[in-house]
């Protein structure tokens, strides 16, 4: 218990090294809560991209209130941002730590065949593929649709057929 106060402090008096330390730890900790919710709930953004708005908005936040000492939270706000490009850089890199972090594609139909194994993974209905068949292609059904994924930014995405003449 000695080190763990040591390592995060108590809540009425920080030092920059304390607030660094529950930056990442808290920015660690909600990327994976993200990744363990659906790709579908983050839209259009990449969890990472997720946590790090929604920590930056409750630390900044309790900046501009006074509610927290300026210099630990702006330091424990540009440790999170070292940390998001960091791991951003990794990805580049490593395509294993990529999924890990931001997700990967499925596909969700080939072949004329749902996949239903990868839709229950991701939480799509078949409604939900009928509607970015409606969306992208402006159709109402699958007959020049090759395969429908879901990109690793949640976005359902459809490939056409090729037309051979």
């Amino acid at each position: 218990m000695e080190l763990i106060n040591h390592l995060f402090g108590k809540e009425d008096q920080l030092t920059t090294l304390q607030m660094c330390a529950r930056g990442v730890l808290v920015f660690l900790t909600a990327l994976i809560i993200m990744r363990i919710g659906s790709v579908r709930t983050f839209g259009k953004e990449s969890a990472i991209d997720h946590v790090v708005m929604i920590i930056l908005g409750g630390i900044l936040s309790r900046v501009i209130t006074g509610a927290s000492p300026f210099v630990p939270v702006m330091a424990s706000t540009f440790t999170i941002i070292i940390l998001h490009r960091l791991l951003a850089r990794i990805c580049i890199y490593n395509h294993t730590i990529g999924d890990i972090i931001k997700g990967k594609k499925r596909v969700l139909y080939s072949n004329n065949k749902i996949i239903e194994s990868n839709m229950k993974k991701v939480l799509v209905s078949e409604e939900d593929l009928k509607q970015g068949v409606r969306l992208e292609l402006n159709e109402h059904d699958t007959k020049h649709v090759d395969e429908i994924l879901i990109e690793r930014n949640g976005e359902i995405s459809i490939v056409k057929k090729t037309v051979i003449s």
